[in-house]
């Protein structure tokens, strides 16, 4: 039997799509895990569609097809035309879950949550004829002994980040605007330390990203695997929440296991917004000295803001940018507000009519899809195209990369692959 593994891709999207040199980013591991949890007897491939187009003769019985929100009125045509073709569809991930009948429009079952615990049972009443059209686990799987995803079925050539794992899923935290807790749920799971510094002992490289939606959610744990981090001497980075600077031992061990850099989730300069995000328990008066402890420790960090919170006006951009450079952070991300599927955004959005656009292709955090209360539409998404371009600015480049020679070519190398992204935005004025 042949399984073929599908992930779409979003053709708007500044994010997820493949550099000139033909690379994509970082591998997502849900269809590598998915491949390791099919029996032996299925013969599976894995398509990339960001690096490879799809083939609708190739031979399958069964296709299997996952993406995020904007990518799925792709993955939904990918799924229509093999169906054409008579080809069964299995569909799943968080866009999914969230909302499964309406996938179920495209697909002939998908899988809500977790497909640990429910694979094996989809595929044996593939095989019997009785497939169903759900699938959801009555519990979250145990990280226990979980399988090493077949990276063996990848092409490494076709991504800058090619060695990806999971200690933990799940978050501490249930932030409005994140869909983690709805799929993941908030209930916060470690995988044995043992088991992921073997994985990393398996990789052809002394370099990775852990997916973990917060690496230091559980200290304790996070110590643990750091101290056997360091043996190996790797360099890695993470998304992390900006509370481990309170932890002068959590931070000291980060950098030392060869933690280099880390994604954190500043999302707003505002006390009131956080708090109105249910993000409270970060503190924005607090930042600057945060910063300051991380840089300290020597870790770089790649800050996430998001504009269009309801306290927003059109002087938040030069705010946070601002900001930005006065703390020399060392990169930052920058997100539209958007309500995803499945969150409480979604649905305080929905309730009071502000979504004016239900096209998934644009919800990719970089346009606007509803309608903010302190701005235009037009101010919300300017706004974001400028501090785009002006953060990364030859000579703000400069800047904050010239803060400490220490790790000065990763800074100014992650900058210019922002840069790359931000040229291709409009050039506007506030």
């Amino acid at each position: 039997m042949k399984l073929l593994l599908i992930l779409p891709k979003n053709e708007r999207s500044y994010w997820g799509g493949v550099s000139k040199s033909g690379k994509a980013g970082f591998v997502r591991l849900n269809l590598p895990t998915i491949a390791a949890l099919t029996p032996t007897d299925w013969d599976v491939e894995i398509l990339d569609a960001r690096v490879k187009p799809v083939d609708y003769d190739a031979k399958a019985d069964l296709v299997g097809i996952t993406g995020f929100t904007a990518e799925m009125p792709g993955a939904y045509e990918i799924a229509d035309n093999f169906r054409k073709k008579g080809v069964k569809v299995v569909m799943g991930g968080v866009h999914v879950s969230a909302l499964p009948d309406e996938a179920l429009q495209h697909a002939d079952a998908v899988v809500i949550g977790e497909a640990e615990l429910v694979w094996h049972k989809l595929l044996l009443d593939f095989k019997r004829g009785e497939l169903k059209q759900k699938y959801k686990a009555d519990k979250l799987c145990d990280m226990e002994n979980m399988v090493i995803p077949r990276r063996n079925l990848l092409n490494r050539e076709m991504y800058s980040g090619f060695y990806t794992l999971q200690a933990t899923r799940g978050c501490p935290f249930n932030c409005d605007y994140c869909a983690v807790t709805a799929f993941f749920g908030q209930e916060f799971r470690t995988r044995p330390v043992d088991e992921v510094i073997e994985e990393i002992k398996g990789f052809g490289s002394k370099k990775f990203f852990f997916m973990d939606d917060n690496i230091v959610g559980r200290p304790k744990y996070a110590k643990e695997l750091f101290q056997k981090l360091i043996p190996l001497k790797v360099i890695w980075g993470s998304q992390a929440s900006i509370t481990m600077a309170k932890d002068p031992e959590l931070l000291n061990l980060y950098a030392r296991s060869g933690g280099r850099y880390a994604f954190i989730g500043f999302e707003s300069l505002s006390q009131k917004s956080l708090e109105n995000l249910h993000k409270g328990w970060n503190s924005a008066k607090d930042y600057k000295e945060a910063i300051k402890k991380i840089h300290d420790a020597g870790i770089n960090i790649i800050g996430s803001f998001v504009f269009g919170l309801d306290e927003d006006n059109s002087s938040v951009f030069k705010t946070t940018f601002d900001f930005i450079m006065e703390t020399n952070m060392d990169a930052a991300q920058f997100h539209i507000l958007t309500p995803l599927p499945g969150t409480v955004t979604y649905s305080l959005l929905e309730k009071e009519g502000r979504i004016i656009d239900r096209d998934w292709a644009r919800y990719h955090t970089g346009e606007v899809v509803f309608q903010p209360k302190g701005m235009t539409v037009k101010e919300l998404q300017n706004g974001y195209y400028w501090i785009f371009r002006n953060t990364y600015t030859i000579k703000n480049i400069l800047k904050r990369s010239l803060r400490s020679p220490n790790g000065i070519i990763y800074r100014i190398a992650a900058n210019l692959s922002y840069r790359k992204k931000a040229l291709k935005m409009p050039d506007v004025t506030l």
